[in-house]
């Protein structure tokens, strides 16, 4: 099992405690919840392919495990902007991420007191829970990207890790060398922490300070178990930049990176593009696979046309469909105010719920040991026109029950078809006829 052994021994306990009954709900092991062996579970954390992100200074966590093998994860932004939202708001939000289903939650906010903030949310927080130091060195020096130095960068991480931060996006791929093939895009660099590092080693005429640092910051994160997360800082923002030049730059440098946590004993998953044609998807879930030697990937989206802000959870999730059936694991959901402005709490649940199908439909897809039984348990009541149950199995019942009311005009549910076909004609119960016609 090599450097992995004290995470796989945590994994395998839990497992043993779950099969005798020893856990709460909420810390069902992973074993269960996956349907997968235990004895896999552990070989999967012992390769790298999987990562389960649980600092132990997170008291009230609810470990996740991501990797192939497993269920697709779906991870939730939140945070305050310099301008707009404050604690309670994105404590509100950070709620209904996690009512909506989201399996970790990240982060993002900006400008002052961010570490009172963050001590908020980690508490308020079962699951696991994701940050980018880089926001915070910045607004540390009155959010200036070149005033900051690699010294108050390491502070923060430190910081962070000791408050119980399970996994951090840290740009480290992101090289010098890399800045002049984004600056030929068409959209540059649309990756806040990319940009934040390019604008400083242009400054200064230095190497990315992460880059410089990586041991110092290894040894941190393997201190307090933090899983590094290897943001991509030259993500294509746009159709046009796709699978070029810089992104490929930073993704080989990315791989190299893996390598380096893995020898050090720290978890790693690796971030992927944000706005990719639909015919690229395949190639790039790929690519990432060889060049990180199959570390988890996680994506953000990708989103597949330009054209269509508002309704960007939906451009997104296509992709996000696309990816998680080619290599991704994790998928990091984009919600309708992307490129328009800060979500509110109804976008946040938006952008949570269409994350949750298209991992579903990559999972059944992929066919998944037990995925597949969810949709047959809703065919099974759909076909008894048993409504309640429909609405329990409902991704989101919530709606699906104040839907059928609205249309019904009743809140009984006892009827034996819906407004769509009425009585005479629902197909379904046609179907039945038939079917009693046979016997």
């Amino acid at each position: 099992m090599g450097v992995w052994m004290p995470r796989v021994v945590v994994m395998k306990t839990q497992v043993e405690q779950a099969q005798a009954g020893c856990l709460s709900s909420g810390m069902v092991s992973a074993a269960k919840l996956e349907q997968v062996p235990p004895e896999s579970v552990c070989a999967e954390l012992a390769s790298g392919r999987a990562v389960l992100p649980a600092n132990p200074g997170h008291a009230n966590l609810r470990p996740v495990v991501i990797g192939r093998v497993f269920r697709t994860k779906v991870n939730a932004n939140i945070g305050r902007s310099p301008g707009q939202s404050d604690l309670p708001t994105e404590l509100c939000k950070l709620q209904i991420a996690l009512t909506a289903g989201a399996d970790l939650v990240m982060d993002l906010s900006v400008g002052e007191k961010l570490a009172s903030i963050r001590s908020a949310m980690i508490a308020a927080c079962p699951a696991p829970f994701g940050t980018v130091p880089i926001y915070e060195a910045v607004s540390r020096v009155g959010g200036h990207p070149e005033a900051f130095n690699p010294e108050v960068l390491l502070e923060v991480i430190a910081e962070q890790a000791a408050q119980g931060v399970d996994f951090m996006t840290l740009h480290a791929g992101l090289l010098r060398r890399h800045v002049g093939l984004a600056m030929k895009r068409l959209a540059g660099i649309v990756s806040r922490g990319g940009a934040i590092l390019a604008d400083w080693m242009t400054a200064h005429n230095r190497e990315n300070p992460l880059y410089e640092h990586w041991d110092e910051v290894l040894d941190i994160c393997r201190d307090h178990d933090v899983t590094v997360s290897l943001g991509d800082g030259l993500r294509p923002g746009c159709l046009a930049d796709a699978s070029d030049a810089a992104q490929f730059a930073e993704l080989e440098v990315m791989g190299a990176l893996v390598r380096r946590c893995r020898q050090r004993g720290v978890q790693v998953m690796v971030e992927g593009p944000g706005h990719v044609p639909f015919n690229q998807i395949q190639m790039n879930m790929e690519r990432e696979a060889q060049c990180c030697d199959g570390a988890p990937f996680y994506v953000l989206g990708p989103v597949v046309t330009d054209v269509a802000p508002g309704y960007d959870h939906i451009t997104s999730c296509i992709g996000a469909t696309a990816a998680a059936y080619y290599g991704a694991a994790l998928l990091c959901y984009v919600t309708p105010a992307e490129h328009l402005g800060l979500p509110t709490a109804a976008e946040v649940r938006e952008g949570v719920m269409a994350y949750r199908i298209a991992a579903h439909a990559a999972d059944v897809a992929r066919g998944l040991p037990g995925a597949r039984d969810w949709d047959d348990a809703m065919t099974r009541a759909r076909v008894a026109f048993d409504w309640n149950r429909q609405f329990e199995l409902a991704l989101d019942g919530e709606r699906a029950r104040k839907r059928f009311q609205e249309a019904s005009g009743s809140s009984r549910h006892d009827s034996d078809y819906c407004t769509m076909c009425g009585a005479d004609f629902c197909a379904m119960r046609i179907s039945k006829k038939i079917a009693a016609r046979m016997k």
